[in-house]
């Protein structure tokens, strides 16, 4: 056959025919290798159509059987062909030797032609006599039509963008058309060469950006780079959206009055009118207002007129104020007045006149806090019959400022120059949208669902239950942590809801959880599972987005920014936010990803040795210092750990408990934990101290009882012998007590008497001029008549008045 071809169709047109006969294929079945069997396509006997009667498919003979080739046996002679149906069996008088023989059928020795009623084309076969022998090579046909070896094209691997691919398609027609000169926009051919280069230079940049997309610090897609920092068990965060507290102002009697501001109310930032309420029909012009911002209430609260001003009881005392570090305090209740205060209430305690002037407009604005209540008690003071609300606040809501109650001007008492204010609800940045317009809307099995928000900035935030935190101070409700803050979108179809995760690494195929990947324009990008890790939406998810925008720092607004909320009815009067938003923060752009992604690994996230139990202890916000010392106790190993916590505070069992939780985490299998106190230094000072003439001794005693007292000054300066200001090991030194008493105003010298520990024989403490605790005891010195065992400070005053 003068072809190779790979699919051969003859074999299957002539097993059609009943007239024509042909080989099919042929084997060498005895051992000796002189018995061939050659199969036909059909019967070799019989007689066939379209042949003289009694004539069948020309039964073949021995002198119709040639077999050529060889190299080193040739001329193999057939000794007889018995014929079985369509098999012919032929007998040869030798084996051939190793090459490629063909067995032909012709019409005799001397007519080499094929015989009538066979095909030409399958009238003769190649074979080996050694087709049966073992061999390690495959016996299937190899392909001997190779394709042509065409020359690589010329290629100007440079050419990269628009322009060149221009101008290398004008270069190459004008080698090959030198007469066209055309150069015109509007030409037909300069049309298509710019299409085309158009193309390439499109192309060239999806080439370009797989490269460089593969590598972190080579990736211009924040996307990108955060799957990159994932693998390094490094999670971007893609910032958080700001809070505040919402001041809502009733009119008394109105239709607001005792009534509920739902859960997601929208508020605005104020405008260029002096407009409290916005109705439906007005929010979209709102909305197209330059640089507005919105935000939503996190919570249902009933409005009550009673609560817009609460005025503080001070049991008919003047001139008071609310000390800095404050949790409790005594609020008016009249007859017609019935506050309604609760567990978990908000109140926001605001300076509204000036204290030196009397004048709201000396207030100062700076002069209001947050405070989350936490004890409510309604009592009647019983010297005149006054109904009071007693109330106390979260410790982490002591206050931090001093906040003035009344006060005398000009020989005029002023009460109320600071009030407490209800009906304070939480608000968030953003805005909530519904829609099914998402690009693509619809997944298909043809492609993977990837659509596209089509709004840009998306609410991130943690999550925020009410009922859990009414238990949360004020303080740390407005906090929150960007690493653990979602993309605040839920897909809904049908009866299926579709939540925001992080990534799919934990979700099982079942469940309905997708990851919302921001990019650098703020664009947001829906990612599915693939029925492995999430569930893959199938043919004809259409489903519908609700989500909210409005993050980062636009969120950060100003007090008193808000004054403008989506009300149909009347009864609020006004609106306004006491204190700043705060919280908002932008996404963590490449540069940084690409800076701490490569050293997230190297963060230590488990504790082995005893310098990793003591840092681990030291994250925990009530801890100063920690020291840790491992021990065998019998079966296992145990690590001690004495702590340092504080504001000088107990090791209690709450305490212990807490300890155990957060180091859980970080503790090797095997290691048990034991906490313990540190051992405490308490020391015994006693100074002799000469006072300027002109000076009080008890006021120059005071201040220096002050100084090296304990305790948090009302300037926001610490006493010397603070807890927190001494930790393990930490010496004090005699010059720093002289220092400190020196800065003392009124006093003329200081003589120290005695400087040791407390209840021990001096150890050349003051002739060192330094006391040295051992490496787990705090020196400790409280000054407290009630326990002198926990250190005392004696000044002996001489001289002044």
């Amino acid at each position: 056959m003068q072809y190779f071809c790979k699919n051969q169709e003859r074999r299957l047109k002539v097993s059609q025919n009943t007239v024509i006969n042909g080989i099919d294929y042929m084997e060498v079945v005895s051992f000796d290798q002189k018995t061939l069997e050659v199969h036909f396509l059909h019967p070799l006997t019989g007689e066939v159509d379209g042949l003289p009667d009694g004539v069948g498919i020309n039964p073949l003979g021995i002198q119709n059987i040639q077999i050529d080739g060889g190299v080193r046996i040739k001329n193999i002679e057939v000794e007889s062909i018995p014929i079985n149906a369509n098999v012919l069996t032929v007998n040869v008088n030798t084996a051939g030797d190793f090459s490629t023989y063909t067995l032909h059928l012709v019409i005799s020795s001397t007519d080499l032609e094929t015989p009538q009623g066979y095909d030409p084309q399958l009238s003769h076969i190649d074979f080996s006599f050694k087709a049966n022998c073992p061999s390690d090579f495959d016996c299937k046909s190899t392909d001997n039509c190779l394709d042509e070896n065409i020359p690589d094209p010329r290629i100007n691997y440079l050419a990269k963008d628009y322009g060149s691919f221009r101008n290398l398609a004008l270069d190459r027609l004008s080698l090959l058309m030198p007469d066209w000169q055309e150069r015109s926009a509007a030409d037909l051919q300069i049309a298509l060469i710019e299409l085309m280069a158009y193309t390439g230079d499109y192309l060239s940049y999806y080439q370009d950006a797989a490269a460089t997309e593969a590598y972190l610090f080579k990736a211009r897609k924040r996307i990108s780079a955060r799957r990159h920092a994932r693998l390094l068990d490094y999670h971007v965060h893609n910032g958080c959206n700001a809070r505040t507290w919402v001041f809502i102002e009733v009119v008394p009697g109105g239709v607001a009055d005792t009534g509920i501001l739902n859960k997601g109310t929208v508020l605005f930032t104020r405008g260029m009118e002096n407009q409290v309420m916005v109705n439906s029909a007005e929010i979209n012009k709102v909305l197209r207002e330059p640089e507005v911002q919105v935000f939503e209430t996190k919570h249902d609260v009933t409005l009550l007129s009673v609560h817009n001003e609460i005025e503080f009881y001070t049991w008919d005392d003047s001139a008071c104020c609310l000390p800095r570090g404050a949790t409790h305090a005594t609020l008016f209740r009249s007859d017609t007045q019935n506050l309604l205060l609760e567990v978990g209430q908000v109140l926001v305690f605001e300076e509204i006149l000036g204290p030196t002037t009397g004048k709201a407009s000396d207030a100062n604005p700076t002069n209001r806090q947050a405070v989350r209540l936490i004890k409510v008690e309604n009592k009647v003071d019983i010297l005149n019959g006054i109904d009071i609300v007693e109330i106390e606040w979260h410790e982490a809501d002591a206050l931090t400022i001093p906040l003035c109650i009344s006060a005398k001007i000009d020989g005029v008492l002023i009460n109320n120059i600071s009030v407490a204010r209800g009906n304070i609800v939480l608000a968030d940045h953003g805005m909530t949208i519904n829609t099914n317009e998402l690009m693509p809307n619809m997944a298909t099995d043809e492609e993977k669902f990837r659509p596209i928000l089509p709004h840009q900035g998306v609410t991130v935030s943690t999550p925020y239950q009410h009922d859990q935190n009414l238990i949360v101070p004020a303080a740390y409700t407005l906090d929150q942590e960007a690493d653990k803050a979602f993309p605040e979108i839920v897909l809904l179809d049908d009866d299926e809801i579709w939540n925001t995760q992080r990534d799919l690494l934990a979700s099982n195929r079942f469940a309905q959880e997708f990851v919302a990947e921001i990019e650098a324009d703020l664009t947001v990008q829906l990612r599915f599972g693939d029925d492995i890790l999430g569930k893959k939406p199938g043919d004809g998810f259409q489903p519908t987005a609700q989500y909210r925008i409005g993050n980062g720092l636009p969120g950060n607004i100003g007090a008193e920014a808000i004054a403008r909320i989506h009300w149909d009815n009347n009864g609020i009067s006004r609106i306004r936010n006491p204190l700043p938003a705060v919280g908002g923060q932008s996404s963590e752009t490449i540069e940084e990803v690409k800076q701490f992604a490569p050293e997230a690994f190297r963060t230590q996230e488990r504790a082995v040795t005893e310098a990793d139990y003591a840092v681990k202890t030291e994250l925990h916000p009530q801890v100063q210092k920690a020291l840790a010392t491992f021990r065998w106790t019998g079966s296992w190993h145990t690590v001690f750990l004495t702590i340092d916590r504080k504001n000088g505070l107990s090791i209690d069992d709450q305490f212990k408990i807490e300890i155990c939780s957060h180091l859980e985490k970080y503790r090797m299998a095997g290691y048990d934990l034991e906490i313990r106190p540190p051992k405490f230094v308490p020391l015994e000072i006693e100074m002799n101290v000469c006072v300027k003439q002109g000076y009080f001794r008890n006021v120059v005693k005071q201040k220096l009882m002050n100084i090296f007292s304990r305790f948090d000054m009302p300037d926001a300066s610490r006493g010397f012998f603070h807890p927190d200001n001494f930790t393990f090991g930490q010496p004090v030194y005699l010059s720093a007590i002289y220092k400190q008493a020196m800065n003392v105003d009124g006093i003329e010298s200081l003589e120290l008497k005695t400087f040791k520990r407390y209840a021990r024989s001096a150890n050349l403490e003051k002739e060192n001029g330094v006391l040295q605790p051992g490496e787990r005891e705090i020196i400790r010195l409280d000054n407290d008549p009630n326990f002198p065992e926990n250190g005392k400070i004696n000044f002996l005053m001489y001289g002044g008045l």
